[in-house]
């Protein structure tokens, strides 16, 4: 659950829904990294991550990412797979998980992989993650040799998304009983990358784990990657970033900036790869703001927002508008729910002025901004200093005046947005959520976790909570289905688009993505 700065790779954003991004600024580098070696992949990313210890962050993204493996993961077509766990039985009543670990694994310590080392992980996950409802109502945890059960209250089908994700990731118990507190300076798991040095501030670098060889179906190589060392450098400046790119100095750039693409793409030796992000940015309601509790109002903003200039102008075209919930890179899309929202929500300035009118919003006084009871309708939205996000704002706050709402912007840190807006100190937000279930919508709209929005329907509350407690995979869609009708229904916020997630290389072979997991897949990739 991802603001754009708090995002998971896996794309939860999550850290958009919870909790914010809290750097610990006395972790700092030790390992064994050898900065003399010249057989070095290196990549550029825009953002330092806060921690390596994925127990106490809220977002995960491929400098973290890869030192980790998971349980199960997803496959290119986004079907949920045998990871370290080599199979998984689920009780007919859907409160007991029982996973099979595959004996073979070794941690980056040459400890084994076992159930006592995962339920350990397990353990400390509930304790300290400030994502930890991912893991749902667990009762206990078992452990008897490779076999681990998982009990719960109650069934929670969500859980096989959350395995895949490093959030759920065994960690190495030796690293853990000898750094505790301190892990994220010395992590350590069984992951394709082992840890070799931190820079705060400049960069991360890892070396590949020479034991691995139990890659994935989907990789052809099983076995130890093809650099002796890969280091994430972070480079927040867009021209910086991209001169050293060119340069050659790195391999591969993330998170191309959108005026950057096109030039990319006619640069010799530099290729370019994008996927369509988990996820989808919108401008988001405190429901709880008198303003936005006449659906009419919230549906007259939404009659009020034309996407494509959003796309073309502040995307530079690499996004997909978007009218409903959830984007097509999340099961449980509806192409037919999509359908719906479009044709009831496409720009329409008169309607958008019509339902107004009705909720008693006038234009009173001839300045173009509609009153009620005295007041104009203004609003502050928060969002992101992302110089994208500030050019979306702009361009929403002029089609939102064409409708007679005056739009305040407001540019907020990323913490501050993650800290303030459960306590409802906002009147809008202009955000972003990623994530790979469809429970998604439950973590934004159910009881007690709509921390963004603040709109919490029975209803709706309801038909959330019977999807995430429905084990056949038909018939929770179904269910997200209604749910996502309802929301269009009800507009207690704006979907606006999904971006597309560009990634630039050069110099090597064998570069692919994994749009489920929204992750560079690193098994395969060679120098030229």
């Amino acid at each position: 659950m991802k603001t754009r700065g708090c995002k998971l790779i896996v794309m939860l954003i999550i850290m958009v829904i919870l909790a914010g991004c809290n750097p610990n600024s006395n972790e700092q580098s030790s390992g064994n990294g050898d900065s003399k070696s010249r057989n070095t992949l290196v990549i550029s990313s825009v953002r330092e991550p806060d921690t390596i210890d994925v127990h106490k962050t809220t977002w995960v993204d491929n400098s973290t990412a890869n030192i980790y493996d998971t349980l199960l993961k997803r496959d290119l077509e986004g079907n949920i797979i045998p990871g370290l766990a080599e199979k998984y039985d689920i009780s007919n009543d859907g409160k007991i998980w029982t996973f099979y670990l595959d004996e073979n694994v070794k941690f980056h310590s040459g400890e084994p992989l076992t159930a006592e080392a995962v339920k350990k992980s397990f353990e400390r996950f509930l304790q300290y993650s400030a994502v930890k409802f991912l893991a749902g109502p667990v009762d206990k945890i078992e452990a008897d040799g490779q076999k681990l059960m998982v009990y719960f209250t109650e069934p929670f089908a969500p859980f096989a998304s959350g395995l895949t994700t490093s959030y759920l990731a065994p960690m190495d118990p030796k690293s853990l009983d000898e750094y505790g507190e301190d892990f994220g300076k010395h992590p350590g798991a069984s992951g394709i990358f082992k840890f070799g040095e931190r820079i705060r501030g400049s960069s991360i670098t890892y070396m590949k784990n020479d034991d691995y060889n139990w890659g994935p179906p989907f990789v052809d190589n099983k076995g130890a990657p093809g650099f002796d060392k890969y280091e994430f450098r972070f480079i927040t400046d867009d021209d910086t970033r991209v001169l050293e790119f060119k340069k050659g100095t790195t391999q591969i750039m993330t998170n191309v900036p959108p005026n950057y693409i096109k030039d990319l793409e006619t640069t010799e030796g530099v290729k370019i790869d994008s996927m369509l992000e988990q996820g989808i940015t919108y401008l988001g309601f405190n429901n709880k703001k008198p303003m936005f509790q006449d659906k009419r109002v919230r549906q007259a903003i939404a009659l009020g927002i034309d996407r494509d200039p959003l796309v073309e102008f502040a995307l530079e075209g690499y996004a997909k508008p978007l009218f409903g919930p959830l984007p097509q890179s999340i099961p449980g899309y509806s192409e037919k729910v999509e359908g719906e929202a479009k044709q009831k929500y496409s720009l329409n300035v008169e309607k958008a002025k019509s339902l107004l009118e009705e909720a008693g919003w006038k234009d009173t006084n001839g300045d173009g901004i509609i009153e009620k009871d005295g007041k104009p309708f203004s609003f502050e939205l928060w969002l992101s200093d992302e110089p994208v996000m500030q050019r979306i704002a702009q361009i929403l706050q002029g089609q939102l005046k064409e409708i007679g709402i005056l739009v305040n912007i407001s540019v907020q840190e990323p913490a501050s947005i993650s800290a303030n807006t459960p306590k409802g100190l906002h009147d809008a937000l202009l955000n972003m959520y990623g994530w790979s279930d469809p429970d998604i919508l439950y973590m934004l709209f159910g009881k007690g976790s709509s921390l963004r929005m603040h709109y919490e329907n029975e209803e709706l509350h309801n038909l959330l909570t019977k999807a995430r407690q429905t084990m056949n995979k038909e018939e929770r869609m179904e269910i997200y289905e209604q749910a996502q009708q309802f929301l269009v229904e009800e507009s207690p916020w704006v979907p606006l688009f999904v971006r597309e997630n560009v990634t630039a290389y050069r110099d090597i072979n064998g570069f692919k993505q994994n749009p489920y997991s929204q992750s560079i897949i690193f098994n395969d990739i060679t120098s030229k």
